[in-house]
């Protein structure tokens, strides 16, 4: 995307392969409130801060919120745009972002924001063949909570570094997007669905220190991987929404899940807004995203170990 384009085009671009080179975190808050991440130490290796700094914005700082795996479902061509939706059915959500310096608490501009995720069926776009498996849903994440894999569970690449090559030519809800000088970018797309052996949730990558270019997004490094989680209630609320309703799969629940770290808005938990009696209408879902700019974080690692005394709060999922 280039300078002179308006912001609001949305382009089919093909962006370029960005070149990982060096870690980072994350720190979060977001549209219609404000969520926030800690961790243990910050990406450069020095400890953690142990309270809240107000930035020059006055904007609340924390500490980075966790790292995780990419999966094998990553497809590193996506297309340069917003509404990410295509022809999936689904209750609409927006999803807003906002990522800043967690050192600083500034607004990091013209970062490069991917997210993928599955559709209401537990199916990703480009991995069609893995299917829901009659029910099963596509190659899990991560590891089933039983550690074993359930009898006839779909078989996949690992959850560490075992990705896996697209079989089929589909993009949807997949996307790319550029923030903007409040560090904010916005998707539309749809609630996710399930599948065996992984609660429902948003992959996510943030890429900085790289050129906006008429081919997509060029060079630079990767600061940030991670996921986005949603609270049981408003999985529960919308399971019972079609096509959710005809998803047969196995359900991980949140609590069950061995990619979620259970703290909260610091492993990612997103901020939702919705009509309680009435879920189907959409959902605004928020999170902002700290990272360390210097540092580089390709989810290629182990997934994250829970944290036994980590458990989300009811204020981290309103």
């Amino acid at each position: 995307m280039t300078g002179s384009q308006k912001p609001h085009s949305e382009q089919d671009l093909s962006r370029r392969k960005v070149v990982a080179v060096a870690a980072g975190g994350v720190a979060v808050a977001g549209l219609g409130g404000t969520a926030f991440a800690a961790s243990t130490a910050d990406g450069r290796g020095r400890p953690a801060r142990t309270g809240a700094d107000t930035g020059t914005d006055g904007e609340v700082c924390y500490r980075l919120t966790s790292e995780t795996v990419e999966g094998p479902y990553y497809i590193d061509a996506d297309k340069i745009r917003r509404d990410v939706t295509e022809d999936r059915e689904g209750i609409p959500l927006l999803l807003g972002l906002k990522v800043i310096d967690s050192e600083t608490c500034r607004p990091i501009r013209d970062a490069a924001v991917d997210i993928w995720h599955c559709d209401a069926a537990g199916v990703y776009s480009g991995y069609e063949d893995q299917g829901n498996g009659g029910g099963g849903g596509p190659a899990p994440t991560g590891e089933p909570p039983t550690g074993e894999p359930p009898t006839g569970a779909p078989t996949g690449a690992p959850p560490g570094g075992g990705h896996q090559e697209p079989t089929d030519d589909s993009r949807y809800l997949r996307g790319t997007w550029r923030t903007d000088r409040h560090g904010q970018v916005t998707f539309r797309t749809v609630f996710p669905g399930w599948y065996r052996g992984r609660c429902v949730h948003i992959h996510v990558k943030v890429h900085v220190d790289g050129a906006w270019t008429d081919a997509g997004y060029e060079g630079g490094h990767t600061c940030h991987t991670g996921q986005f989680f949603f609270d049981e209630e408003s999985v529960l609320a919308s399971a019972v929404v079609e096509p959710y309703a005809s998803n047969a799969a196995e359900r991980t629940t949140l609590t069950e899940d061995t990619i979620y770290d259970q703290s909260g808005t610091q492993g990612g938990l997103l901020k939702l807004r919705y009509d309680r009696r009435d879920i189907a209408r959409g959902v605004h879902g928020s999170i902002t995203v700290g990272v360390d700019p210097d540092a580089t974080e390709d989810g290629q690692g182990s997934p994250p170990q829970p944290s036994a005394s980590a458990s989300p709060s009811a204020s981290d999922s309103a």
